[in-house]
């Protein structure tokens, strides 16, 4: 009786504890039901961000705020902070709330995205974030991907291809002494970026990686597997669209072009 009740409440337990999940509901209320893709001012918390889509900041809000998936502890008062796919800077937004005296160098290619964070970061104060509107790449010779105005710019996106500059991210971790939050977001490119850091991670205390499955490629999970054990990290994967019968439903219905996406949360015990 315990568990049914606990799960039967849990909702509204968490309505009444948890101040940014009513946040969410406002937000999902408010602007759930807007068109896609249709430029919107939001203002949360004691920030406004002018976001392209309105439906993708929301999980954005959720998945940040709300569950805190990039959450880390730190000694330090300056940790430093590689955001991969910053999009329009709510990811920067809570690492600055989280530690405001943080060393963030925030990456995005997709320079229609890119200009929109530049503004929402001076629009919010926030003028200490190094800021380099490239593609986290294997190379510095460029890279042609498919842009999306929302969040899904991606190597693998066949439409809207254009050849965007990169950087290799390698070169940046060389510098750093210690990396203490390595975010990567960075639709489809992670595995291959990985593997040109692998020998660089032990540099690396806390690494949130969003694994993208595309399903007409092959599976690389392993490989990303292999790097964080060689690396000795514990790790964590969760589903953030779950899908029933997956014998039977093998797409994932908001985006049919990858059968797998997960988010892998790695850290350093030692």
């Amino acid at each position: 009786m315990k568990l049914v009740l606990q799960e039967l409440f849990f909702g509204v337990y968490k309505f009444f504890t948890n101040s940014n999940y009513r946040k969410f509901l406002y937000l999902a209320i408010v602007y759930g039901s807007r068109k896609r893709f249709r430029s919107t001012r939001i203002s949360f918390l004691n920030y406004s961000l002018n976001v392209p889509d309105c439906q993708s900041f929301i999980w954005q809000f959720k998945e940040i705020f709300v569950d805190e998936y990039y959450r880390f502890e730190s000694n330090s008062e300056n940790p430093v902070i590689f955001d991969c796919g910053a999009n329009v800077g709510t990811s920067c937004v809570y690492f600055k709330k989280l530690y405001p005296g943080s060393r963030i160098t925030a990456f995005e290619a997709n320079p229609e995205v890119a200009n929109i964070l530049k503004e929402n970061l001076r629009n919010n104060g926030i003028a200490d974030i190094r800021l380099l509107n490239k593609a986290v790449w294997i190379n510095s010779e460029g890279l042609e991907m498919g842009l999306e105005s929302a969040d899904a710019s991606s190597i693998h996106m066949k439409l809207n291809r254009v050849k965007v500059e990169s950087v290799r991210l390698r070169v940046y971790l060389e510098k750093e002494e210690r990396i203490d939050m390595l975010k990567m977001d960075i639709e489809g490119a992670e595995v291959n970026v990985l593997i040109d850091c692998k020998e660089n991670l032990s540099k690396v205390r806390n690494i949130f990686i969003e694994f993208h499955s595309y399903r007409n490629e092959k599976q690389r999970l392993s490989e990303i597997i292999n790097i964080l054990e060689s690396n000795n990290f514990r790790y964590f994967m969760k589903q953030p669209e779950d899908r029933t019968r997956p014998f039977i439903n093998r797409l994932n219905k908001s985006n049919p072009e990858i059968d797998l996406q997960l988010n892998i949360f790695a850290y350093r015990s030692d």
